[in-house]
């Protein structure tokens, strides 16, 4: 993923954006934000804050690449129209406030959106051009070379999945440490590996990846 992640954002810095999402389309079942995310160079606080609000699904962005296989230009995309709450100005404070994005697949058919945020306007015809030319030479190769496959970036060790299936199960780290006879801290120590391994910002976001790789 590393690989995919200096791609984006060696994109996004070539057209002037700070920030790039690359996170599969929400379908089915599999709707949640920190389950399909794939890259992003989001700040914590803001990808922490937004998974939690459950607003992905039902955004102003997904609903316009639903209609259209061509590139959108937003204000607010990842919000609803009327924009409300605290997540306009949270965007707009982390510099967000205005989106360039796309869907695409890769070689295998899986569905993205490819997503280009800052403060800019935006982009010419020549740009788009470029930026659509660019973005589909990058999914498409990491595609190619496997680079998101099905599995964690290392293996996990027994304690840290059962200390992710309790956390799954609504459990606090204190009731999983009662739970395991250990401390509340080697639980804490434990939950924070996991998350490493998983390339995760949250214990929601670990829990989620754990799941589509089948470990819980």
């Amino acid at each position: 993923m590393s690989g995919a992640s200096e791609q984006l954002a060696r994109l996004a810095r070539d057209f002037r954006f700070s920030h790039h999402l690359l996170i599969r389309f929400p379908l089915g079942d599999r709707q949640d934000f920190s389950g399909n995310c794939l890259a992003s160079n989001w700040p914590a606080a803001l990808l922490q804050r937004y998974d939690a609000s459950d607003a992905f699904r039902d955004c102003d962005l997904v609903a316009h690449l639903k209609q259209t296989i061509m590139p959108v230009f937003l204000r607010n995309a990842f919000t609803r129209s009327p924009a409300a709450g605290e997540l306009p100005a949270l965007f707009a404070g982390h510099g967000l406030s205005a989106t360039w994005a796309l869907s695409l697949h890769d070689q295998r058919l899986r569905h993205h959106i490819l997503a280009l945020s800052g403060e800019r306007d935006a982009p010419s015809p020549e740009e788009a051009r470029q930026l659509l030319y660019r973005a589909h030479q990058i999914v498409d190769g990491c595609g190619r070379q496997d680079e998101w496959d099905e599995k964690p970036l290392e293996r996990l060790s027994g304690r840290e999945l059962e200390c992710l299936r309790w956390s799954a199960a609504g459990k606090s780290s204190e009731e999983i440490a009662i739970i395991l006879d250990i401390s509340a801290h080697t639980v804490a120590t434990y939950l924070k590996s996991a998350m490493r391994k998983l390339d995760a910002v949250n214990r929601m976001q670990a829990v989620a990846r754990a799941c589509r790789y089948r470990l819980l």
